[in-house]
Formats: C-alpha cells, structure tokens, sequence
C-alpha cells in the first residue's frame, strides 16, 4: 500500500503524534503519582511514556527519530507532564484518569506509528503492527521504570485492541477513504473499544497448565 507525503497529510501527521505525546505522558505522570516520584522522576516516566514508542518505532524503520528532529515533541512531553503534577496538588484527579489518558495514547499512537510505518514502505501488515509497538512500548517502559507488571501483559484488550484498529485503520484506507476521515473513525474506535474492555473486564483467555 502506497501513501504520499503530502503537506496536508503530513501535517495530520504531526498534530496526531503530538496529541499522542500530550496524552502518553500525562498518563505517566499519573503512574508516577501513585508512586510518589518527585519532579524530575515524574518527567523522567512522562517522557518515556510519551517519546518511548515512537522513538522504537523509528528506529526499527531506520528513520530519524521524530522528538530528535523536531524538539517541539520533547517540549511538549516535558509540558505536559508538569502541568499535570501541578494540577493534581491543586485539584482531586481520579485514578480512573490515568486510563483514559492511557486508552487515549493507545488509539492516537496507533494511527501515528502505522501512517509513519506505511509513508516509508513498510508492507501493511509490518506497518499494523509498528502501530501496536507505537502504541504499547511506551506504557511497558513506563510501567517497567515504576516496577510493575506492564499493563499491556495483564490489561483487558490492550495491545488486541491497537492491532485490530490499526489494521481497520489499514482497510479504510484500502478502500480510499480519505486518510483524515479514516484516522478519526478508526482512532476512535480504539479508543472506545479500549474502555469498554476496561469497564465489562473483557480480556482474550489467560495461558494456562493442565493439572
């Protein structure tokens, strides 16, 4: 499947991954909070959980990568993650935020890491699953830097749920439906696909020995 760099698109492009960043690493300043980090280590899991992914990403596809080649990335990764400290010693945030900054990062990711994954070449099953690697890897460094099990391994529908809207993501575009319409529709469906799991618990069959 081919894709041009058009302007427009690529624009798309870059407001995506930047909501993607803005919203990752707001979820892990959120982890962090539980833990009790100070500033610099609450920066410290945003800009992993943020920056992390995609920098996966775009190594594996030998490109430069992305908060490398424009700061704007980092920036806002390092913005985010202290407004977030500052709001909650200022306001009462519930836990349950940190999931949908999390389901939010996983559907905006996906659609970056499978559009940056097909603009290079990548065949469209390599590219879904760079979606998915854009995706997750940035909540498993997270979850890994404040030493825990990574969601991704133990949650309802996590990494299935990124695979699946980025190959829906994939087929909208198969049938030329305009690559702005088709991200939305199938960001959004990641994203509410990701809560209802979490709310009815819906999860694929845990690996189990026979006894």
């Amino acid at each position: 499947m081919n894709v041009a760099p058009t302007p427009t698109l690529l624009e798309n492009l870059h407001w995506i991954t930047l909501i993607a960043v803005i919203v990752s690493s707001a979820s892990g300043v959120l982890k962090a909070g539980f833990k009790k980090f100070d500033l610099f280590g609450v920066i410290i899991i945003a800009v992993a959980t943020g920056l992390g992914g995609g920098s996966l990403r775009d190594m594996l596809l030998d490109r430069d990568v992305f908060w490398i080649t424009d700061q704007i990335y980092f920036i806002a990764s390092i913005i985010s993650a202290s407004v977030i400290f500052i709001l909650a010693r200022i306001i009462i945030i519930s836990p349950r935020f940190f999931l949908v900054a999390d389901a939010a990062g996983l559907a905006t990711f996906g659609i970056a890491g499978t559009l940056v994954s097909l603009l290079v070449g990548a065949p469209w099953l390599v590219a879904s699953f760079m979606g998915v690697m854009t995706g997750t890897m940035g909540g498993i460094f997270r979850d890994i830097l404040c030493n825990e099990l990574p969601v991704v391994f133990q949650s309802p529908l996590y990494a299935t749920v990124s695979w699946g809207g980025s190959l829906f993501f994939i087929g909208l575009l198969s049938f030329e439906i305009d690559i702005t319409y088709a991200a939305l529709i199938a960001g959004i469906t990641m994203f509410i696909s990701r809560l209802i799991a979490i709310r009815f618990n819906i999860s694929l069959p845990q690996f189990k020995f026979k006894s």
